[in-house]
């Protein structure tokens, strides 16, 4: 079973969230978008009074309001940080300007695993799977539980992801919400901004799937 804990965190209210496995307590951190070294603390204190075992840190996609905490993690914890092949650029030194570009002062450091569509994240007896939904950007990616989904900023409550940034398509986000709406109603959704919803709700409501 995947546990799920929000953290709200930055300049933009980006979702952290950090994901473990009840059972063996493996645990993954999504998008530490860190605006302060307290934001930082708090994640890594609760990491640490829970007993989880931090063994990845997940960028849905590039942009530094959802990795520019990458490096306060990895320095404490010396996990690898997991992207999608087509966002690893917005890391590392390749990054500066990208990172320059949304008013940003630094970077992450460069990803260690570099992830594709039908990659997977193993975190003991649970299973993320990647499912490429660019759009937002090139590499823009969701990861899939047994009953939830991941989505970054490619679907929100209501809404979607931006499309008119550099690397952004629409064509390719249409592309992306099609995947996403072939996941059961059931399924929770957890945005990279704002409240969580379920894919049955947003195919019922959200303006932006009804007209596709």
């Amino acid at each position: 079973m995947l546990m799920v804990k929000k953290f709200e965190v930055g300049m933009l209210a980006t979702n952290c969230y950090v994901v473990n496995c009840r059972d063996t307590l493996q645990t993954a951190v999504l998008d530490p978008g860190f605006g302060s070294q307290s934001e930082a603390d708090q994640v890594i204190a609760f990491l640490r009074s829970s007993g989880l075992k931090l063994k990845f840190i997940i960028n849905t996609h590039g942009h530094p309001d959802h990795s520019c905490g990458n490096a306060f993690l990895k320095d404490v914890f010396h996990v690898p940080i997991c992207i999608h092949f087509d966002d690893a650029c917005m890391l590392g030194k390749s990054g500066e300007e990208t990172a320059r570009y949304f008013g940003y002062d630094f970077v992450s450091p460069p990803a260690d695993i570099l992830l594709n569509d039908g990659s997977y994240v193993k975190l003991g007896d649970v299973t993320l799977s990647v499912l490429h939904t660019s759009g937002h950007s090139k590499g823009s990616i969701s990861l899939i539980g047994e009953t939830e989904v991941f989505t970054g900023d490619a679907l929100f409550a209501g809404s979607i992801g931006r499309t008119d940034f550099p690397g952004s398509s629409d064509v390719e986000m249409q592309k992306s919400l099609l995947k996403l709406m072939e996941l059961p109603d059931y399924f929770m959704v957890y945005p990279g901004h704002g409240p969580r919803t379920t894919i049955g709700e947003e195919k019922r409501v959200n303006p932006f799937l009804l007209s596709i």
